[in-house]
C-alpha cells in the first residue's frame, strides 16, 4: 500500500497538475498589486517564501480590488461581502487581511447620514430629497429660499456652530415647502448635525394620546431638544388652548432659551399665523396667547417667502 506521503508527491508531480501550477503561479505573478508588494518587500520575499504563500496570493489576485469586479454591495464577488483583501507578512509568509471597500465605506456613511435625522410622520420622499434635486428654474422665490438654506449651512461650514435661527418659510400648497426641509436635514445629517422633523398636526394628536401612557415628557423632550427642530405644516393643526401653550408654547420656550435654531413650513404667513393661533375649537380669541407663541417664533426662526405652482396636482 503506498503511503500517504508518496502519494501526494506522486500527484503534485504530475504533468497535469505541474502545468496547471505554473498556470496558476503566472496569473498569480502577473497582478499588478501582487507585483508592487513583492517590490516593496524584495528584501523579505524570495522563491521559496512565495511558493509557500502561494494560495494567499492567488485569494488576493483574483478578488474584487476598488470595487472593480462588483456591480453593487449585494453583488460582491469577494469572500468577505464588503471586504477587500490587502497584502502583508505575517511569520515570514505573506498573509491576507480585510478590510471595508469603497463602497461598504459609502453605504455605512449613507447610513450613518440616515440616522442623524429623525422623522416623525414626515412622508418618506421628503425626507429622501436633495438640495441638488430642488427644481429652482424660472422661480425667484425657490432661488432665494434655498440661497438662505445654503447661508444656514455655510455658517456652520466657517464657524462650526450652529446659528440661533432657523427658516419659517411658508407659501401656497403644494410647493414643496417640506421637501426643501427634508433637503436641508439631509444636508446638516452630512455635517454629523441630528435634525428631528415632525409633521405637527400629526405630532400634537398622538401628544394627546401619551398623557395616558405617561410618554408625554419624554415626547417633548425629544422634540425640543433637538440639535436642529423642523416643525413641518404648523397651523394646519386644530388649535387647542392645551396645544398651543402647553405643547408648542414649551417647545418653542425652550429653543429660544437654549438658542436652538427652528424651522418651520406653512401655508399661513406670520399674521395669519398669528390669528390662527389665537381662536381655540371651543371659540375662546386668546390674542395675547397667541402673540406670546409667535414671538418664540420669531425669536428661533427668519421668514422666507415660497411662491410657486401647486405639484401635487
Amino acid at each position: 500500500m503506498e503511503r500517504i506521503g508518496d502519494a501526494l508527491n506522486r500527484v503534485v508531480k504530475a504533468p497535469t497538475f505541474a502545468t496547471r501550477y505554473e498556470e496558476l503561479r503566472k496569473e498569480v505573478m502577473e497582478s499588478p498589486g501582487v507585483q508592487q508588494f513583492l517590490s516593496d518587500h524584495s528584501t523579505e520575499v524570495d522563491k521559496e517564501i512565495v511558493d509557500r504563500s502561494l494560495n494567499k496570493l492567488y485569494e488576493y489576485a483574483t478578488a474584487s480590488h476598488r470595487c472593480d469586479k462588483c456591480p453593487n454591495l449585494d453583488g460582491c464577488t469577494n469572500i468577505m461581502k464588503g471586504f477587500e483583501p490587502k497584502l502583508l507578512m505575517a511569520r515570514g509568509l505573506v498573509d491576507v487581511e480585510y478590510m471595508k471597500c469603497p463602497t461598504k465605506l459609502a453605504d455605512e456613511e449613507v447610513r450613518n447620514v440616515a440616522k442623524m435625522v429623525d422623522s416623525m410622520y414626515m412622508p418618506k420622499d421628503v425626507m429622501a430629497a436633495k438640495l441638488q434635486n430642488i427644481d429652482m428654474f424660472f422661480d425667484e422665490s425657490r432661488v432665494k429660499v434655498v440661497r438662505v438654506a445654503k447661508d444656514f449651512l455655510n455658517a456652520i461650514d466657517e464657524t462650526g456652530k450652529l446659528p440661533e435661527r432657523g427658516l419659517y418659510i411658508y407659501g401656497p400648497f403644494g410647493i414643496g415647502k417640506s421637501f426643501i426641509l427634508g433637503a436641508l436635514a439631509n444636508e446638516l445629517a452630512t455635517r454629523k448635525i441630528r435634525t428631528v422633523a415632525v409633521y405637527v398636526p400629526e405630532f400634537l394628536r398622538e401628544i394627546k394620546q401619551s398623557i395616558q401612557d405617561q410618554s408625554l415628557n419624554e415626547k417633548l423632550d425629544f422634540v425640543k431638544k433637538a440639535q436642529v427642530l423642523m416643525l413641518d405644516d404648523i397651523g394646519a393643526e386644530a388649535v387647542t388652548a392645551w396645544t398651543r401653550d402647553d405643547v408648542l408654547g414649551t417647545i418653542l420656550q425652550y429653543r429660544m432659551a437654549e438658542k436652538l435654531p427652528t424651522f418651520f413650513t406653512s401655508n399661513f404667513n406670520l399674521d395669519d399665523l398669528e390669528h390662527h393661533l389665537a381662536h381655540t375649537q371651543r371659540g375662546e380669541r386668546e390674542i395675547v396667547k397667541a402673540a406670546r407663541i409667535m414671538e418664540r417664533i420669531r425669536m428661533v426662526s427668519i421668514p422666507v417667502q415660497l411662491d410657486g405652482e401647486n405639484r401635487r396636482r
